[in-house]
């Protein structure tokens, strides 16, 4: 309801005259009334302030792609050269180093021996601390292989895919060379080589297959990291034993081994007249050759994967 004026001065209470400021007090009946209203009006209820609304939370994307490719990059920068130094340290205690050599390397060590007569043309089994292998040399065998190698070129021509085409021209050519123009007893010293060899260069070949693409068998689950545990004891144990060598001839295994025979080095010295200093020296450069070709493939799969974490 509207507010009726007031009959008195609202200042001093005096009678109010039809004039608009008091005779008296000489205050302006209306700035009177409205100073005097102000009080009522502060006593209002105010109607009380809107609720704030919430701020959007901040929105989390996961990037399942992006988490695989940097998951990925770690993998190719720290696990060869941990799984070198742990097979080094490994191979520097005698429990570790005997374990290596039971269950690992010993395995990759008769392989070597059967792959490099396979290439030289001779048929081999491989098996726990010994490998058969034929007196004469097989043509049939070698005839066989050399088509098992064609179709390896040709799978890999077909499905576009380069490394199992360059594997298998290399291995053909590795056959043909081996097979043509090695004679037989020199072939045979190869063979005795390729126990320790073999370590050394299917060694690396086992590690290098951490850096096998996204798509392939290899990189699903566990395989590459069991390859890659083989692979560097084995080439570990080998070229450990050759660099020591240099400065320590009495840790080369030359003797007779109980239920196999003669080992390799003392083959090489006593059959084939290889002196104990090219032995070693020929270890030792085809152990510093496999890491140089190790140490490119890990740049490049390193290269790769930052790359693809890019991308």
């Amino acid at each position: 309801m509207e507010r009726l004026p007031s009959a008195n001065c609202p200042r001093c209470g005096a009678p109010r005259t039809p004039t608009p400021e008091c005779p008296h007090c000489g205050v302006y009946y209306a700035k009177a009334e409205a100073r005097v209203a102000q009080p009522a009006l502060a006593l209002a209820p105010e109607e009380p302030p809107a609720p704030l609304a919430p701020a959007p939370a901040e929105r989390l994307t996961w990037n399942e792609d992006a988490e695989d490719a940097r998951r990925e990059l770690m993998i190719r920068v720290f696990a060869v050269p941990a799984a070198l130094l742990l097979t080094w340290a490994l191979h520097n205690t005698g429990m570790g180093h005997s374990l290596l050599r039971i269950f690992l390397s010993m395995w990759i060590h008769e392989l070597g021996h059967a792959v490099t007569a396979w290439l030289t043309g001779f048929t081999a089994f491989p098996g726990p601390w010994a490998t058969s292998i034929a007196e004469v040399r097989s043509p049939s065998f070698s005839v066989l292989l050399a088509l098992g190698f064609g179709a390896l070129v040709y799978r890999g021509w077909r499905i576009n895919h380069r490394p199992t085409l360059i594997a298998g021209i290399v291995l053909l050519c590795l056959q043909a060379v081996g097979t043509l123009f090695v004679r037989s007893g020199m072939a045979r010293s190869f063979i005795s080589f390729g126990g320790d060899g073999g370590c050394l260069v299917l060694g690396t070949l086992l590690m290098t297959t951490l850096y096998a693409g996204k798509n392939s068998s290899l990189h699903r689950g566990w395989t590459r990291w069991g390859l890659l545990v083989i692979g560097a004891a084995s080439f570990t144990d080998a070229f450990t034993t050759w660099r020591n060598a240099r400065t320590d001839y009495g840790s080369i295994p030359f003797g007779r081994i109980e239920g196999v025979g003669l080992s390799d080095p003392t083959k090489l010295v006593d059959w084939f007249g290889w002196s104990v200093d090219s032995i070693i020296s020929r270890y030792v450069n085809l152990g510093w050759a496999c890491l140089a070709v190790l140490g490119m493939v890990y740049v490049l799969g390193v290269l790769r994967a930052r790359a693809a974490l890019r991308a």
